[in-house]
């Protein structure tokens, strides 16, 4: 056995297509994370800065550090470490940058939990979610999937980069709508941040939470931008 792959069984993987699907009703393709001011400004305006536009956030940004959220929620929900999951729950909270990221973080955190708990319930994020709600903070993306992924049983090694890999393709979807590009670019900006996505997920596994920072600067600026960004289709 390696990495827990070989012990994979088909419905957790199913399970794990379905809430990373972009039919999953999360509203994320109303959320294009700053790229809309990018694009306003000329910032990003064709596929190539559209990939180092993602690259950047993927390596030394939001991306990275959602990464290590997801990390940090596996391990603590396959000990059952409810204190554990609180404190990355409001680590979480606490590290977004701008008004929009938090926004952004927690209604699709919060649509995520809606519907799990209806189709697929497990008592340890309901237990966490209502001791949150009591503490008056936000559930994340990264927690809510972190802990459906442990209990059941998907390998961190596959849940980080399908996680990845989803995060980007709802943001090249945005930027395929902005800028705009042809369908055939916007898979082309995917298969170009394979690598990426790859290499951070590998990072995010040896790395801890004391790793977290974020030098992606012009990615809180344009969120910051966004806020007040006089014509605009997106939510952050």
């Amino acid at each position: 056995m390696r990495n827990g792959l070989d012990s994979l069984q088909p419905l957790p993987f199913l399970r794990l297509q379905t809430w990373l699907s972009p039919i999953f009703p999360t509203g994320s393709y109303s959320y294009s994370h700053g790229l809309e001011w990018a694009v306003e400004v000329g910032s990003v305006s064709d596929r190539v800065s559209l990939v180092d536009w993602l690259a950047a956030d993927l390596l030394y940004g939001s991306g990275r550090n959602e990464a290590l959220f997801l990390r940090e929620a596996w391990s603590s929900a396959v000990l059952g470490d409810q204190c554990r999951l609180l404190e990355i729950a409001e680590l979480a909270a606490a590290f977004r940058g701008t008004s929009e990221f938090a926004l952004e973080s927690a209604q699709q955190a919060s649509a995520y939990h809606a519907t799990l708990r209806q189709v697929w319930p497990d008592s340890l994020l309901s237990e966490v979610a209502e001791n949150l709600l009591d503490r008056r903070i936000p559930l994340s993306v990264a927690l809510v999937l972190g802990i459906c992924c442990a209990k059941q049983s998907i390998p961190l090694v596959l849940a980080l980069p399908a996680y990845l890999q989803s995060y980007v393709a709802n943001l090249v979807t945005a930027g395929v709508r902005l800028i705009p590009l042809g369908q055939t670019d916007g898979q082309a900006a995917i298969a170009a941040l394979e690598d990426t996505v790859l290499a951070t997920s590998a990072d995010t596994v040896t790395t801890t939470i004391h790793d977290l920072g974020s030098a992606a600067f012009m990615v809180d600026l344009a969120s910051m931008s966004h806020e007040t960004q006089y014509t605009r289709l997106f939510r952050s």
